[in-house]
């Protein structure tokens, strides 16, 4: 499929999730996703051996039904993501809150954006975290979320336009993101960060799910260098309509000694946290690529 294929699909189908009748969208797509969910080649991708890593594959064996049970239920929940996402940047600020539900950790979001020294949240891709996004906007705490360039650039522009429309502001990943984001928790402002995959890697050695990977020291040390509160969140769906919304407390990101060393020290924080939150819904954990090192 050439470039202007791809972006010509990509915003076809993004027009017509967008104005089917609500929740035929996600029906749809559910469906969709739900036969490729149950064919082999979809049980082979990654998707599974990332979800056997968070059930405790490495602590003893599961039962491949209910890995392959798991993997179908991540790839509708994958076709939710796609159909919702495309769906939420027509929708009113107040159908967008009504289906919100800060279920455990809302104080402390409350707190650290009361604190004025800006924000720093850290995302999993679980869920669909631009819904979060998009009810900070609505709340008037706008978040910047840095969003990696893709080809052709008409197709970045089209989903950097798209989650404009959700509230959020992006800002390009490229040398003069970090810049960027420093002026905007200067503000007092609120930044999203996913940080569960090392997209330019540049990242640091860390264990999550009990895994060797490489992660974003990013976060870690934006927070250090600024002095903005460090929380870690994830924004799941369901069950039913809602999405709930988990925020864990901050992260200890006081110096302690060298900067590599707590840079570090941090960036384990985080990755702990992030895969606790995982854990709550390994299905919900949209990584299709292989980001997890071999088993002890």
């Amino acid at each position: 499929m050439s470039t202007k294929a791809r972006l010509r699909s990509f915003q076809l189908l993004g027009t017509i999730l967008e104005r089917l009748p609500e929740r035929l969208d996600v029906a749809l797509v559910e469906a969709a996703f739900g036969v490729v969910g149950r064919t082999a080649i979809w049980r082979r991708t990654a998707l599974r051996d990332n979800i056997a890593a968070a059930l405790g594959a490495d602590e003893g064996p599961l039962n491949d039904g209910l890995l392959d049970r798991m993997a179908a239920r991540g790839a509708r929940g994958y076709g939710r993501y796609w159909a919702e996402g495309a769906k939420l940047p027509a929708m009113r600020p107040e159908d967008v809150t009504a289906r919100i539900v800060f279920s455990e950790g809302g104080e402390h979001m409350r707190d650290a954006v009361a604190a004025g020294r800006g924000v720093i949240m850290v995302l999993p891709h679980v869920g669909s975290w631009e819904w979060g996004g998009a009810f900070l906007a609505d709340i008037g705490w706008t978040m910047t979320a840095v969003a990696e360039r893709l080809e052709p650039p008409e197709l970045y522009d089209y989903f950097v336009r798209q989650r404009e429309r959700m509230g959020l502001r992006v800002v390009p990943l490229d040398e003069r993101a970090g810049g960027a984001i420093a002026r905007v928790l200067r503000a007092g402002g609120v930044v999203g960060l996913l940080a569960d995959r090392d997209i330019q890697g540049n990242g640091i050695p860390a264990r999550l799910l009990g895994r060797d990977v490489s992660v974003p020291a990013g976060p870690a040390m934006l927070a250090m260098r600024s002095g903005a509160t460090l929380l870690c969140a994830a924004v799941y769906s369901g069950p039913g309509e809602d999405h709930h919304v988990v925020v864990t407390p901050p992260v200890d990101t006081s110096r302690r000694g060298q900067l590599r060393e707590d840079v570090a020290r941090v960036t384990q924080a985080v990755t702990d946290e992030l895969g606790w939150l995982i854990r709550r819904a390994p299905e919900q954990w949209h990584v299709l690529q292989r980001v997890l090192g071999p088993a002890a």
